[in-house]
């Protein structure tokens, strides 16, 4: 369940889950949110998300992507993520 924190933040930055049905984007995964922010966010997007989920919440949900989701992020992005995360979190 998102908090209005994340639905407010989803709704701001809703350009970037354009594919995605305007009643429908409030109510993502968090797995969704982390990935898409990380993958085509800036970092002021990134840091805002840290700020809202908490750096340990988002850190979990980055690292619990298995299988074909751990896929969907850049590898670039995976590997850089991959070592913040593990050094910051």
């Amino acid at each position: 369940m998102n908090s209005p924190e994340i639905k407010a933040f989803i709704r701001e930055k809703s350009n970037l889950f354009w594919y995605i049905s305007d009643n429908e984007k409030e109510d993502i995964s968090p797995g969704l949110l982390v990935e898409t922010i990380l993958n085509y966010g800036t970092m002021d997007e990134i840091r805002s998300l840290m700020k809202i989920m908490g750096i340990k919440n988002m850190s979990n949900v980055f690292f619990s992507a298995e299988g074909r989701k751990k896929l969907n992020y850049y590898p670039e992005i995976y590997n850089f993520f991959s070592l913040f995360f593990a050094r910051n979190a």
